[in-house]
């Protein structure tokens, strides 16, 4: 943290950090530290964050995500050590799991390295109201904004510089961070998200770049997605739902990435009178994927996909509906329009 003094103290808000997730990472040699599939900056960030952590200590540490980094993220520093399987030549005895509700969403890791899993002791960190654990420790705080921001808090707890990593772990924390909150903009920001961004400030990360990169700089492939799905935004129930759809050849016609299509529900939030926001993107094998979006006050938007066998956040949530588009709209839109019905303003 350079030589200057500490002004930014997060020693008040430790209490909540487990002991036992501190000594995992404390005393693991070889650990697999591993985010979701389709993976954005919180995924990313805490799955990197969680690695150099364990270096610190002296370990040695492998971040995986099954799909690799996407070109929108690649210019966080750390994000070219990400493998999209585990070292086939290390002995993992611990695996970190980060940002995952649950274990599927990591991807077919789990069923490729099967052996693996089913030995080595899992560490999940997570802050999805709906994860109900899956490991043999389980840190999940639903009130926090990102998994990024307990890391944070993780690190300051065992002692680490924030800069550790020439900045790297910094800049990875805020990305988190920042992606999670809508660059502080999204009712999940609590008086401690604010203390540990000015931490991480304080520690290096530039939090204007950052956000830059992350929200306002764009390449035309989304643009162009952008425009495609937004021309089709349609609504339900006077306005009180607002819906639409991303289909696998509007990637292809945009020459965009799946990753680029992140932020694209926000977007859809900006609607005047709207309680939900839904968008419905195409998937493989017949599947969709829903993600949703409510108002402070109004839907809980776990409710809406807890009908799905999704899960989320409040006001931030997301399924994979096992139907394709023309079927999976109409199911999800009845019953977000059931809910919004009843919310009075």
């Amino acid at each position: 943290m350079s030589g200057d003094p500490v002004r930014i103290d997060l020693g008040p808000y430790l209490a909540g950090v487990p002991d036992e997730v501190e000594a995992r990472l404390r005393g693991a040699r070889n650990a697999l530290t591993i985010c979701h599939e389709n993976p954005e900056a919180d995924a990313l960030g805490a799955a990197l964050a969680v690695a150099l952590l364990v270096e610190s200590g002296g370990g040695s540490a492998t971040p995986v995500c099954v799909d690799g980094v996407p070109e929108v993220y690649r210019f966080l520093p750390g994000t070219e050590r990400f493998r999209t399987e585990p070292d086939a030549t290390v002995s993992y005895e611990l695996i970190v799991v980060v940002d995952c509700g649950e274990l599927d969403r990591i991807g077919p890791v789990r069923e490729t390295h099967a052996a693996l899993f089913d030995t080595a002791p899992m560490l999940v960190i997570d802050h999805h109201l709906s994860n109900t654990g899956f490991g043999a420790v389980d840190w999940v705080d639903p009130g926090s904004s990102a998994t990024c921001e307990m890391l944070t808090l993780l690190a300051w707890k065992m002692g680490v510089p924030l800069d550790w990593g020439d900045g790297m772990l910094a800049s990875a924390l805020a990305a988190g961070v920042i992606m999670d909150t809508g660059n502080f903009a999204h009712p999940n920001v609590t008086p401690r998200t604010l203390v540990v961004a000015a931490a991480l400030r304080e520690a290096g990360a530039d939090l204007s770049e950052i956000a830059r990169r992350l929200y306002r700089l764009k390449p035309a492939s989304q643009l162009i997605l952008f425009g495609r799905v937004l021309s089709r935004l349609r609504s339900e129930a006077e306005g009180r739902v607002v819906y639409s759809t991303l289909e696998a050849a509007d990637l292809a016609a945009a020459g965009a990435e799946q990753a680029e299509s992140e932020g694209l529900v926000d977007m859809l939030t900006q609607a005047r009178g709207a309680e939900v926001a839904i968008l419905f993107k195409e998937g493989p094998n017949g599947t969709t994927r829903v993600s949703v979006r409510t108002r402070e006050g109004g839907v809980d938007a776990t409710v809406l996909t807890a009908a799905f066998g999704g899960g989320g956040h409040a006001r931030a949530a997301g399924a994979t509906v096992a139907e394709p588009l023309d079927r999976a709209c109409p199911a999800v839109l009845a019953r977000a329009t059931e809910l919004a019905s009843r919310v009075e303003r």
